[in-house]
């Protein structure tokens, strides 16, 4: 048994029968190797004890299974405690791009886990503050967008000690992992998803403002009207007018645990894996 997983807790796409029975499938490999294992609410095993997600951080946990697609890879990062790796499983899910297997290499990975054959890749995540208020961490992204549908808001970005004012339905600002999610839809750049740096994409900017690559810097933003803020597409939260709103690197970085190195592995799972030039 690898020395450092003994408990690990399991996360599934909630309603998919595919993905539970992946997850029944995991934790009786888990069994045998004598590896503890929870179930997170709704999620229930027979056998293993279920957990609400708020009670994650009473036990310690050296491995999350997030079971389905990005969507439960996303939500799963928001909910487990400290510093616990995920390993992804793409279950009932669409592209997985998040994951590291699909469901039928489980025995195969499982063995691999259990004989200690993997590494960790760190990857940042960013979290947004309006006064006194710290919204949930984001793994891929926090879209900024316009509550009315018939006013278009001015908007005040400031970053590395510029000031921008544009009109605009929204801002993105999006990780490198969250490179192949909504930047991606609208005609950002996919990056590395080791390199530390953020995007950011206006949505129908008035002046068409151009996407921008920076730093992992504090970006500070003012919507001149009532704005939606969504976390990772979903979680939203609604800011007031001209209310400042902080965002940061987050303090502890995601954490997965991978089976293979891979160079461009966004750029597989979009269906690029051979690339002609």
């Amino acid at each position: 048994m690898a020395p450092d997983i003994r408990a690990v807790a399991i996360i599934t796409k909630i309603g998919s029968i595919e993905a539970e029975e992946a997850a029944a499938r995991v934790t009786t490999l888990l069994t045998r190797a004598k590896i503890k294992s929870y179930s997170v609410l709704p999620l229930k095993i027979d056998g293993v004890i279920s957990m609400r997600p708020e009670d994650l951080a009473k036990i310690k946990l050296d491995l999350i299974f997030a079971i389905g697609g990005d969507g439960t890879t996303l939500r799963a990062f928001r909910v487990i405690p400290g510093k616990a790796p995920l390993f992804g499983i793409n279950s009932g899910g669409h592209r997985g791009i998040l994951a590291e297997i699909d469901s039928n290499s489980i025995d195969t990975a499982i063995a691999a886990i259990i004989s200690g054959k993997y590494f960790y890749d760190s990857r940042i995540r960013i979290q947004a503050f309006s006064g006194n208020t710290a919204f949930p961490p984001a793994l891929n992204d926090i879209l900024i967008t316009r509550v009315s549908l018939t006013r278009t808001p001015a908007m005040s970005i400031k970053l590395m000690g510029d000031e921008i004012k544009q009109r605009m339905d929204g801002i993105v600002i999006s990780t490198p992992t969250g490179s192949t999610g909504h930047s991606f839809s609208i005609g950002g750049p996919v990056l590395h998803e080791g390199m530390d740096c953020l995007i950011l994409s206006p949505l129908a900017s008035v002046n068409r403002m151009p996407q921008l690559v920076m730093p992992v810097e504090e970006i500070t933003i003012q919507s001149s009207h009532e704005s939606h803020l969504i976390v990772d597409g979903q979680e939203t939260f609604k800011v007031d007018p001209e209310r400042p709103i902080r965002i940061l690197r987050y303090s502890e970085d995601a954490t997965f645990l991978r089976l293979q190195k891979k160079g461009m592995r966004q750029l597989a799972k979009l269906g690029f894996s051979k690339l002609a030039f």
